[in-house]
């Protein structure tokens, strides 16, 4: 994922960047921050990030003095301007600093994500926004909802929840939050619990090998799922078999 960064002393401009900026449809983490120019360059260098947000008017160190830093140490960055000011002059020096571009404040949510895909777009030219707007116009609830048809029907099979991640643009984490906040249960925990549950069905049929269930329910190992269904249900296949 690219990364970002805000260098802005004022909140209200952290939280309208962060809230406004589509990070998840462009395929990035949600923005780090810092609150002057001498911690936005001790930031860079920490976290190395893609697209750099800097206000010009910061104490301790200014956006035109930070520009001048940064932009010697990280040429490979690419910095957008916020200003306060309509003025030519902080436009020409930030331009000539090495700027994409120039947003003024309050800042507005087209013109942010404008800025946004006009930096990736340098970064990777071939990177294809229609596509990713596309994917992201489906909901993580929605992703979530696939994910549990997925394992419903996929059970026996490791899950990569990184293929959700990257195929719909949002983290590991937050799918992981909301399959748990619709569900009730974790994503591996429900693995599990499906897993389990058909173990149970496939252990009423004697004719059934337990080494034979244990490959059918994606173990390579029959000791491994003996001790995965002990410690779910308390007791082993072969006494489960025998109650």
């Amino acid at each position: 994922m690219y990364k970002a960064l805000i260098v802005d002393d004022e909140k209200a401009v952290q939280i309208a960047i962060g809230k406004l900026g589509k990070w998840h449809t462009y395929h990035m983490d949600p923005p780090s921050l810092a609150s002057n120019g001498k911690e936005g360059l001790y930031a860079m260098r920490e976290l190395r990030p893609d697209i750099v947000f800097v206000d010009m008017q910061m104490p301790v160190m200014n956006g035109i003095e930070f520009l001048k830093s940064a932009k010697e140490e990280f040429p490979d960055a690419k910095y957008i301007v916020i200003s306060g000011y309509d003025d030519f002059y902080y436009a020409q020096n930030s331009i000539k600093l090495g700027a994409i571009d120039y947003i003024l404040k309050p800042i507005v949510e087209e013109e942010l994500n404008t800025s946004i895909k006009k930096a990736l777009h340098l970064l990777n030219p071939s990177m294809d926004f229609t596509k990713t707007e596309e994917e992201q116009s489906i909901s993580a609830g929605e992703v979530a909802a696939i994910i549990k048809d997925y394992i419903d029907k996929n059970y026996s099979q490791n899950l990569k929840l990184s293929y959700f991640s990257d195929k719909y643009y949002f983290s590991k984490e937050y799918l992981s939050k909301i399959f748990k906040a619709n569900y009730e249960i974790g994503i591996y925990e429900y693995v599990l619990q499906v897993r389990m549950e058909r173990a149970k069905e496939l252990l009423l049929d004697e004719s059934l090998k337990i080494q034979w269930i244990s490959d059918r329910l994606g173990y390579t190992d029959s000791n491994y799922f003996s001790k995965a269904f002990r410690n779910y249900y308390g007791i082993t296949p072969s006494q489960f078999r025998k109650n």
